[in-house]
């Protein structure tokens, strides 16, 4: 640690020299982030470019090789209990489960995160009015369409009112309207209730939707940060955040349905890296 100091408040998320390595295999390699408090952050990078392992230490779930990490102040080796109670954490593969109620599932986030057992029932009814599934409460997950899922994901992140909250690929799977949708109640997660959100995607027309600062990472070393526009402007006139992408990592970036096909889908991904 850098003695006694712990993150500035102005970056709710920092790292020094993070890495990961898994044998022979470095998958994260000495990277360096400040993400601002109040912001939406992007990670970047095609499958396999470490964007995963990166927030499974930040949200202390996967120890570091090497390097440093704090978020919401608290380093993540050292201080991983206080870091959890600061977190909301949607993870690419199915958190929620399919026979039990939208509200069951809720409940049982709202324990494990240790939510006062008098708030519990506010803050489910909030955060399922908030992510617009409070009609469905009652019904069971495995009915539930892929994007209504992934808001009942975001919700169950919710119920600890969380200082920061990660989101790994968070539409991956769905179709473009339901994307859509999810995009619209992260904007306003980030403008009403203040949240930071770290998200990584490699859908570029999302992280241009959504985020003010985008970090490229490419075989498990950041490459590039800046705003998207900044970006483009770098690469060219006419430049979009497809090219950007291209011109960093030399690939090119870029579906909802039923609980089955997005468990699927998110299966395949999660698998590929």
């Amino acid at each position: 640690m850098l003695g006694d100091a712990v993150t500035p408040v102005q970056f709710v998320v920092q790292t020094r020299g993070l890495t990961r390595s898994f044998g022979a295999l470095t998958a994260v390699d000495h990277i360096d982030l400040q993400v601002a408090t109040g912001s939406i952050f992007g990670l970047l990078g095609p499958n396999g470019a470490g964007k995963t392992t990166i927030i499974r230490m930040l949200t202390t779930l996967l120890p570091p090789s090497a390097g440093e990490a704090w978020v919401a102040g608290f380093d993540v080796l050292h201080q991983a209990a206080q870091v959890r109670q600061h977190i909301g954490y949607v993870p690419q593969m199915l958190s929620a489960d399919p026979d039990l109620s939208g509200y069951e599932n809720l409940l049982i986030f709202a324990k494990l995160y240790r939510v006062p057992a008098s708030l519990r029932r506010v803050r489910i009814k909030e955060a399922l009015a908030f992510m617009g599934i409070a009609e469905a409460a009652h019904a069971l997950v495995r009915h539930y369409s892929g994007g209504m899922i992934r808001r009942l994901e975001i919700a169950q992140s919710l119920v600890n009112r969380p200082e920061v909250l990660f989101l790994d690929e968070p539409t991956m799977g769905l179709d473009p309207a339901a994307r859509h949708a999810v995009w619209g109640h992260v904007q306003s997660l980030w403008r009403q209730w203040g949240t930071t959100i770290f998200m990584t995607t490699h859908y570029m027309e999302e992280a241009e939707a959504l985020c003010q600062t985008v970090a490229f990472i490419h075989q498990g070393r950041i490459v590039k940060t800046g705003s998207p526009a900044a970006l483009k402007a770098e690469a060219g006139e006419g430049a979009t955040l497809d090219d950007v992408f291209i011109q960093l990592t030399g690939e090119s970036g870029e579906e909802g349905g039923s609980f089955s096909e997005a468990s699927r889908t998110r299966q395949a991904a999660r698998r590929h890296g």
